[in-house]
């Protein structure tokens, strides 16, 4: 045997939760991403809104758009990560009539 065949080759640790979703504070995967558009999106809007209208309105812009983007993701998180469109009812489908 050579001296190449007797070295052993050093074990690492295997992070083993390579499969799982991204998670941070709850969101998982792309739901951070839109919570952070959500975040950004209001921000815009109350710095637009202050500047037409003034604080007050951009406040409550500000209120209403992470009010309405939590709630939205939130929703769509409980549906699942991977969800997909599921329509329901009885379909029928024509056949072709050439063969």
């Amino acid at each position: 045997m050579t001296a190449a065949s007797k070295e052993s080759h050093p074990s690492y640790p295997m992070f083993k939760g390579l499969q799982r979703p991204l998670e941070l504070m709850g969101l998982q995967g792309r739901y951070i991403y839109w919570a952070g558009a959500a975040a950004g999106g209001s921000i815009v809007g109350f710095i637009v809104m202050y500047i037409a209208l003034g604080f007050v309105a951009g406040l409550i812009t500000l209120v209403v758009f992470i009010a309405v983007g939590a709630s939205f993701i939130m929703i769509k998180q409980r549906k699942g990560l991977h969800s997909k469109k599921c329509d329901k009812g009885v379909f029928v489908y024509a056949r072709s009539k050439s063969l």
